[in-house]
């Protein structure tokens, strides 16, 4: 089966799963570390990724974290938004919170994707088409947070809400702990980009999450500037609270 006869969640996980065998392999080389690792990464998953996707849909428009922006991509209704390796570091350093991202944005939503996390045990690809229940919430609420510099608002948030910091790595990996039951909020607020996120709100909101800004406004996708300041992935139960928290924060200051 070719890829252009799959449809689009389906061309997400696969490529996706995909990317995630091949940047295992340039790892698995050995001769790499660091961040020459993770520069060599990058640039053989995206010209994989960039190649699959134009030919599998020459007529879409494409974002990726290590292309140069092709501004045509703005008229586009239907726009490929990618992130080869979400979460350069880590993989470079060889740990396993690292991440692909495949997203479909179409008028601005992230409507479709998959996120793969090639470091776990047997590779895991996560993906909006085949949602899974999700598990028991944990009786203290689990924040993750970035492991070399947490988000002041997700420090207070949780300290106020008695919860509990986990640090970790990619943008990636922190959205699919909480679609995998191992936290409950994802709450950053020191900026991103579009392929930062666009696969892994795809992939939670079909797993039934809410998605939003800090402040609750919904998230855009494919607009001239690429940066998004904030992002909240955390389950539903939580949401109320911790959008009140953080507008409290706001107000205090």
């Amino acid at each position: 089966m070719s890829l252009g006869s799959l449809d689009d969640a389906a061309l997400a996980a696969q490529l996706a799963q995909d990317a995630g065998r091949l940047l295992l392999e340039v790892r698995g080389r050995g001769d790499l570390t660091g961040k020459a690792l993770g520069k060599a990464g990058d640039a053989a998953a995206n010209e994989m990724l960039c190649a699959a996707l134009r030919a599998a849909r020459p007529d879409d428009g494409l974002l990726s974290e290590e292309e140069k922006d092709n501004p045509a991509r703005l008229a586009k209704q239907r726009v490929w938004i990618v992130d080869p390796v979400d979460g350069t570091r880590e993989y470079g350093e060889e740990r396993s919170d690292w991440a692909v991202h495949v997203a479909l944005a179409v008028d601005g939503v992230a409507s479709c994707g998959a996120v793969a996390l090639p470091g776990l045990k047997g590779g895991v690809v996560l993906r909006s088409d085949r949602p899974q229940p999700l598990g028991p919430m944990a009786a203290r609420p689990r924040f993750l947070v970035s492991r070399t510099r947490p988000a002041p608002e997700a420090e207070a948030v949780a300290a106020a809400l008695g919860g509990e910091l986990v640090p970790m790595g990619s943008a990636g990996a922190k959205a699919m702990a909480v679609v995998r039951g191992e936290a409950e909020v994802y709450l950053h607020s020191g900026g991103q980009y579009e392929w930062d996120s666009c696969a892994p709100v795809a992939v939670a909101l079909a797993h039934g999450l809410h998605c939003s800004r800090i402040d609750g406004a919904p998230l855009v996708y494919n607009r001239p500037d690429t940066y998004m300041p904030d992002l909240l992935i955390c389950r539903r139960e939580w949401a109320a609270r911790v959008l009140e928290e953080v507008a409290r924060l706001a107000r205090r200051d």
